[in-house]
């Protein structure tokens, strides 16, 4: 069994601090929605600069990062979002990993570029499994840390990785780009057959991301979308995926995320996996286009983006 000590002590959370690892599946026929790292892409370069595997649980912080007391020497690296990240005052950049020692103070400040930032500790945070996750689904108020953002002196326990770990650095072909202006690639459906025009119009058109956006979705403002006539105003609700685009009555899409199980609005369209990232980095008042791709394309660009994973993980990261 893996050694456990406490890494951090948590001076100040940040708005929206929580622990999360690559999600929980198999339980949303019991209402629990997968949760896990929005941005899935950056979480797992974040771990893989401080040698965790995949799927190790971190820190997720949106907005604004969180202020840490180091408790253990450990390394960290933080990916996503850019956030102005300082040690004992010093600045060190993202997608970087960096050591620290017992008594150090790691600060997080503003995105400046992007939304979430993902700050892995080497070894992984240790939070109690639930339902075969760390992740934490605030609106359940299980998994995480006590099922809920972190506050105030809160103690977080990491795992002590089996080997030192070398500090590394992402290329940076190998980072993402956050800008003002997102195209997110999508496939029509699965009922697209409710819109004619409108189908058109949200293919063609700029949306806006809007206030209300959070972990269960982004709801986005912009030219109406409208049904055909005569077709109902909602469907009987069926289970929810992340990236699904669901239409409401009034016409403004809805962009599914990750604490979500069902829905009874028509879905227009599912935003490809490899683009889910990219809501993730989205900020109110940015604009959103819909590029629409086909299943064999969405397919291909899939396995592309697995094949790089592949090639970044055999390449030579150290500094």
């Amino acid at each position: 069994m893996s050694t456990s000590v406490e890494v951090f002590r948590v001076k100040e959370p940040g708005p929206m601090t929580t622990v999360q690892d690559l999600g929980r599946y198999g339980y949303q026929r019991f209402g629990v929605p997968p949760s896990g790292a929005l941005d899935t892409r950056a979480a797992v370069l974040a771990n893989l600069l401080v040698g965790n595997p995949d799927g190790a649980a971190l820190l997720e912080m949106t907005f604004c990062g969180a202020t840490l007391e180091i408790l253990s020497p450990c390394t960290l690296a933080l990916c996503g979002a850019t956030m102005d990240v300082k040690v004992n005052g010093a600045s060190v950049p993202c997608w970087r990993s960096f050591a620290v020692s017992s008594g150090d103070v790691v600060a997080v400040g503003m995105a400046s570029s992007g939304c979430r930032g993902y700050l892995a500790v080497s070894g992984g945070i240790d939070v109690p499994e639930v339902m075969g996750s760390r992740s934490c689904y605030v609106g359940g108020k299980f998994g995480g840390y006590e099922g809920r953002v972190l506050a105030h002196g809160d103690m977080i326990c990491g795992f002590v990785p089996g080997a030192k770990v070398p500090l590394r650095q992402i290329p940076e072909a190998f980072r993402p780009v956050y800008g003002s202006s997102i195209e997110l690639r999508a496939v029509a459906g699965p009922q697209d057959d409710f819109f004619d025009e409108g189908l058109s119009l949200f293919f063609s058109r700029e949306f806006t991301v809007t206030n209300q956006a959070n972990r269960m979705g982004y709801r986005l403002e912009g030219p109406k979308v409208i049904r055909k006539e005569g077709m109902p105003k909602s469907i009987i609700s069926e289970p929810s995926l992340p990236g699904g685009v669901q239409v409401p009555e009034g016409g403004d899409p809805i962009i599914l995320l990750r604490e979500q199980t069902v829905g009874g609005y028509a879905k227009i369209a599912s935003v490809i996996s490899d683009d889910i990232s990219r809501v993730a980095q989205a900020l109110p008042g940015q604009t959103i286009r819909f590029q629409r791709v086909f299943v064999e394309e969405a397919h291909r660009i899939t396995v592309a983006r697995h094949e790089k994973l592949l090639t970044l993980k055999g390449m030579d990261l150290a500094l």
